[in-house]
This record gives C-alpha cells, structure tokens and sequence, in this order.
C-alpha cells in the first residue's frame, strides 16, 4: 500500500505544504464515552443478536466463507456506551464550520469515516456530513470499499479539518461514505474513527491518533480505555455513560497499581492490529489447554472474545454441563444460568478475571444461558495468517480492566480498575 504522504499528493496534485513548526504537545485528554443499548430482551432474539455479532466479528478478521469477508483492497473525551455494551463511541468533528458527529471507537481497524448526504442506504435519522457546508474540504476521485465483517462501508476519500477535543489533524485524509449495509450503525452513530495501524487502513491514511503521535501533538505514545457495564442493567437506557477515553496518556483516577504492559512485534511492513498472546487461562482455578495459536488482537470495537476451536472447546470443556449449540448459533456454548463461573486470562502477566454478568449473555433455555467466548473459527477452513489474530479479546473482557495502548515502544497495557471505576472484575 502507498505510504499515505504518496496517497496524498496522487489524491490532491494541486495541494501545495508547507512546512510548519510542530505545536506544543497537550497533556492527555480525557474523553467519556458512551454506549448504546439496543440488545433484545426476549430469547430468539437474544440469540440472533449474537449469532449476527459472531458472523461480523468472523468476517472483520477474515474467518469464514463469506464473499463479504474479505477485506478490500482499495481503502478526557465522554464515550457513549450504547447497546448494552455492544459498542462505545465518541464525538468527533470535522469541517469548517465543524460538523459533530458520534462515531464508534474502533481499535480493531484503521479508517475514518462519515456518512454522508449522499449516502443512500443509510438508516432513516442517521446523522451526515453535508460536504457542501465544509469551505476547506477537499473531496478526491478514489472509490474505497471498506469491510467490517456485518457489512460495508464505502464512499469517496476526502480531506479535511479533523477534531477530537482540543485536538486538531489538518488535512486527515477519512472517507465520505455513501453505501453502507444496513446495521452496520444505527441510531445516532455516524462512522467509525479507527484507532489500529496505518498498514491495515484501506486508505493508506494516518489514522487520527498516528496522525497526531508524529505531529508531537500527545504528551505520551499512547491512549487509554475504561469501559462501563451495563449488560446486567435491566433498567439500562439506549445510551448510558460508556466510561472515559484518554488520548496521549492514562487517566491515574481510573485504576490502581501499576500497568502491566506486554509488547509485541508488528508483521513486516507495519500493518498491524494491536496484538497480545494469551499465555493461558483458567476456569475456576484450572488451567485451559489453550494450545499454541494464541495471537490476540485487543478490539474495542467488538463485543464478545473470540477464539480457536480447540482452545474454545477446552475453555468450555471445563465448566459442568456446559454444551455447544447448533445452528445460527454455532460456535458457542451454553452452560447452566447458576453456575458461580471465573475465567481468567492472562497475557505473559497477571491473571485477569472476567465478571461473571459479562459472561452470561442471557437465557437459552431450560436454565441454561449463553457464554460470551465463542469459537471464531466455526464453520470455516480459514487458517490464520501471518499478522492475523487467531483471538479477537471484545469488551467482553476490557470491561474488567484499565486498558493502555502504547504506540513506542508497541505494546498494551492492562491495569486493575479503581474503586471510581467499579474495580476489576466487579
């Protein structure tokens, strides 16, 4: 892929740059986040919703056989949680007279994008940007299709003003998007800001927060995540507090002790999800025979945790009267509504619990309910590839911990959450 200074000169010839003195680095900015809610409460329809979030998550890192799973070739801040913990997002603004919108915060891939007023599929009420508002956008002739798994997402790269916060890219190259497949957003959701590596965007761009790292613009090399619960609120709203998004450092208040940090390698070339390997994990005490292929990639954008056959089946193996399912629903298990059940992981340090109430998705039937680690793999003859995770570590388990993504050295953190934050696995 092109390096993105390349990308942008091919994209916009008559721009002329000119050299600028690097502005003065801020201190970290805390962003809250929100969640939406939009989890069904009745049986069936609790099983379609995670057998559909299964098949998306398959298809975002290129598990099964769908044709759509492929991925194109071509392309302090208050975050919202919405959907019960399904995904959490964040305002962000571009243009001048800047547009707000709220997009999804995505460690799990590297694009920006905003729908926009030429879109014609997305959802009644969608939020999009008007590019005719905009005196400093600059729209080029490049079509890029973008794949996350549920659907697509595709449109014209552009430039613009881009604003978190008090933090400013100007230009950051980002997509305005005019096809995209139905559910892929909902409700107020307008994109998704990705915050992986620039060698998996298809854009060939600098993600927002790489943009900002060589601009000297973040005290630190890294951003932070705390993630509120709310999957066990029965009263819980479509939007509740999603907890605190921290860019250019941590946010001390939100954990404890100290930050456990794992480095890892990016595949050659630099195109790299933010990449753990699980050392092991522990069913009520009892290790797992996880086996060798334990490449993790740490996604906030995805709800659940993922994995291979065999690993999944050893997890589930361990818990009494636990089975798998059939069907849509292939690939996970269910084990009995009352069983008092601890998973831990760990990646090279500590042991992490998983609370309980984010393992519990819900009644399947005859007192038994579903588990929220499920076999990735399911259904499909895709082996990993060099770079591609064989885990996939959602919410599911960030939740239950203080998470820092460290781009100098690369690395990611995990921390025990304060008291303010809910402590961990509590």
């Amino acid at each position: 892929m092109l390096p993105s200074i390349v990308v942008s000169l091919l994209l916009f010839p008559s721009l002329s740059v000119a050299a600028a003195p690097p502005p003065p680095r801020r201190d970290p900015l805390h962003i809250p986040v929100l969640r939406r809610r939009h989890v069904p409460r009745d049986g069936d329809a609790v099983l379609d919703h995670y057998a559909n979030m299964a098949a998306a998550l398959r298809g975002k890192y290129n598990y099964g056989p769908s044709p759509m799973s492929r991925r194109a070739q071509t392309t302090d801040i208050s975050v919202t949680n919405q959907g019960s913990d399904t995904s959490y997002f964040a305002p962000v603004s571009v243009g001048t007279p800047p547009q707000t919108f709220d997009l999804v915060l995505d460690t799990g891939s590297s694009d920006l994008w905003f729908a926009a007023t030429a879109c014609t599929t997305c959802g009644q009420g969608t939020p999009e940007l008007n590019p005719t508002k905009s005196s400093s956008l600059q729209v080029g002739n490049e079509h890029v299709v973008m794949n996350y798994g549920s659907g697509t997402a595709s449109g014209t790269i552009a430039r613009d003003t881009v604003s978190m916060g008090p933090f400013t890219v100007n230009p950051q190259i980002f997509v305005t998007v005019d096809t995209v497949s139905q559910g892929l957003i909902d409700g107020q959701l307008a994109g998704i800001m990705g915050l992986a590596f620039q060698g998996i965007a298809n854009t060939g761009a600098l993600p927002f927060w790489q943009a900002l790292l060589n601009d000297n613009s973040l005290t630190n090399p890294e951003f932070s995540f705390f993630l509120t619960r709310f999957v066990n609120n029965p009263n819980a709203q479509t939007e509740e507090p999603g907890g605190v998004f921290t860019l250019g450092g941590t946010n001390t208040t939100l954990f404890q002790g100290d930050i456990d940090f794992q480095s890892f390698t990016p595949p050659p070339g630099g195109g790299s999800f933010w990449l753990q390997t699980i050392s092991s994990v522990t069913v009520n005490g009892k290790k797992a025979n996880i086996g060798n292929t334990n490449t993790a990639a740490i996604d906030t954008g995805t709800t659940l945790i993922g994995g291979p056959t065999a690993a999944v089946v050893a997890i589930w193996g361990a818990v009494p009267n636990s089975a798998p399912l059939a069907g849509n629903m292939a690939g996970f298990f269910s084990f009995p509504c009352n069983t008092q059940l601890t998973i831990m992981i760990s990646f090279g340090g500590p042991s992490w619990p998983i609370n309980v109430a984010d393992l519990n998705l819900g009644p399947v039937s005859n007192g038994q309910c579903l588990g929220g680690i499920f076999d990735i793999t399911a259904g499909s003859n895709v082996k990993p590839q060099p770079g591609q995770p064989a885990w996939i570590v959602g919410d599911t388990f960030l939740k239950n911990v203080y998470t820092v993504f460290r781009a100098n050295p690369p690395a990611v953190g995990f921390a025990q959450l304060s008291s303010a934050a809910g402590d961990s696995g509590s």
